[in-house]
Order: C-alpha cells, then sequence, then structure tokens
C-alpha cells in the first residue's frame, strides 16, 4: 500500500456519481444553482445518465427537500443554498497576516449526549480547529471569519501563545505531508484526466480535499504545500463547466 505522501494520479481514489450527486455537484459550483431541465439533460448527458434517469432523480430530490421547482427550472433548496454559502467559503477562505496567536475553544459543557458530542466536534473541525486534547481545539489566528453564536452555550473561546515550536505543533495537529501527498496527486489526475466524467468525480474529490486544508500560514506549511493550486485549478474547472453547461442549454 503506497503511502499517502507518495500518491500517484493513478492511486486517486474516486467516488462513482449517482444522477443525485451529479445533479448536486453542478449547482453546488454555479451562481445562481439553478437551471432549466433542458440544460440539466445536456449537462448530465456526457456521464452517461439517461433523460428519465434524470427526471426521476429529480422528482425525488424535491421530494427530498434538496431542490426547488419553478416551471421547468430546478435550483437549490434554501437547506443546500447553505450548504453551498459553506462550500464555497471552505474553498476559498479569507485569511489574514498571522501574528503568532492561536484561537483555543475549549468546550465547557457537560451531560451531553454522544450525538451532540459527536455534532459539535464535526462543526469545530468544519471551522478548521484541530484537538490538541479531549476538549481543548487550536488553530493559528490567521482565519477571518466568524464562529457561530451557539458555540458560546458550549464553549469558551481564548487566544494562546503555544510555548511549544510553532511548526512542530502544527505537525501534530494534522497530518500535513499526508494531505499535501493527495493533494499532488488530485493534481496530476486532474490534469490528466480527458474524459468529462473522469474530470468531474476528479474535481468532486478535489472540493472534498479542500474543506479538510487546514489553511494554515505559509510559515508552517510544509514546502510545496499544492493548496493554492487545486484551488485555481478548481477555479478554472468551474468557470467552464458553467460555460459547457450554458452552451448545451443554447442548443
Amino acid at each position: 500500500m503506497p503511502n499517502n505522501a507518495s500518491l500517484q494520479a493513478d492511486d486517486v481514489e474516486l467516488r462513482p456519481l449517482p444522477a443525485r450527486s451529479v445533479v448536486l455537484s453542478l449547482l453546488l459550483g454555479l451562481h445562481p444553482p439553478e437551471l432549466p431541465v433542458k440544460e440539466l439533460v445536456g449537462a448530465v448527458e456526457p456521464f452517461g445518465i439517461a433523460g428519465s434517469t434524470l427526471r426521476a432523480a429529480l422528482s425525488r430530490m424535491v421530494a427530498a427537500g434538496d431542490l426547488r421547482r419553478a416551471d421547468t427550472v430546478y435550483g437549490l433548496s434554501e437547506r443546500l443554498l447553505e450548504r453551498q454559502r459553506r462550500q464555497d467559503d471552505a474553498v476559498h477562505p479569507e485569511t489574514l497576516s498571522w501574528t503568532g496567536d492561536w484561537e483555543m475553544v475549549v468546550v465547557t459543557a457537560t451531560g451531553r449526549g454522544p450525538a451532540e458530542r459527536a455534532e459539535l466536534r464535526t462543526e469545530l473541525t468544519r471551522l478548521r480547529l484541530a484537538e490538541l486534547r479531549e476538549g481543548v481545539w487550536l488553530r493559528p489566528a490567521n482565519l477571518r471569519r466568524t464562529l457561530p453564536d451557539d458555540l458560546d452555550d458550549v464553549t469558551e473561546r481564548y487566544t494562546a501563545r503555544p510555548d511549544r515550536p510553532v511548526r512542530e505543533l502544527a505537525a501534530s495537529l494534522w497530518p500535513l505531508d499526508e494531505w499535501a501527498g493527495t493533494g499532488r496527486a488530485l493534481l496530476a489526475h486532474v490534469s490528466g484526466a480527458r474524459e468529462p466524467s473522469d474530470r468531474f468525480t476528479g474535481f468532486a474529490a478535489v472540493v472534498r480535499h479542500l474543506l479538510a486544508d487546514p489553511v494554515l500560514p505559509p510559515e508552517l506549511l510544509p514546502a510545496h504545500w499544492p493548496g493554492e493550486r487545486l484551488r485555481a485549478a478548481y477555479a478554472e474547472y468551474r468557470r467552464e463547466v458553467s460555460r459547457d453547461v450554458r452552451a448545451r442549454g443554447g442548443r
């Protein structure tokens, strides 16, 4: 089994995308996130999804609250519009010049059940914090973002200056070499992929990978960190897909 830090393009594990996932991935990458059914039919055609399969998937997605429909136009529901906003923020995070301070979030609530604890862990991870020890979460204070108000009910926040060497601390909190290795393998895959379905699934994997990028200050990162190259490649691909989808719809 190859080490993730030395993954090659062929080693990237890509998830096959059913009709629902293809539609959601398309719409999540569009602004505004809506398409007439005619354009959707053309957009999913390269993935071998028949019109009848697409229409059945669209009906199920409307019923499930994933999509809203106005005449023949399908768009993301309000719930998924919020997901799109989170994805946009995560893929293109706003950063600050780092002064050496660290954010520290300490979980203070007690008596919570397993589901509540798991939900809080997911939220703190989504905010790109890492757990130093149980209930103590850290990251460099280089992100321009507002933490959710409801965190105040279960945590306390501090600004910290670790005595430990900060590069060593960052490497202990995040699997940086592993993330970078997978990122480079994804870049190799999407640059070499020629079939639309291969490129689409490759860039879907790029988005998932970017959501796990800790977005650390450059001085804490290993050399040749692929984060910005992944973001640039995805931004260009999103522009390309938007042009292609609109072009097919205009036929």
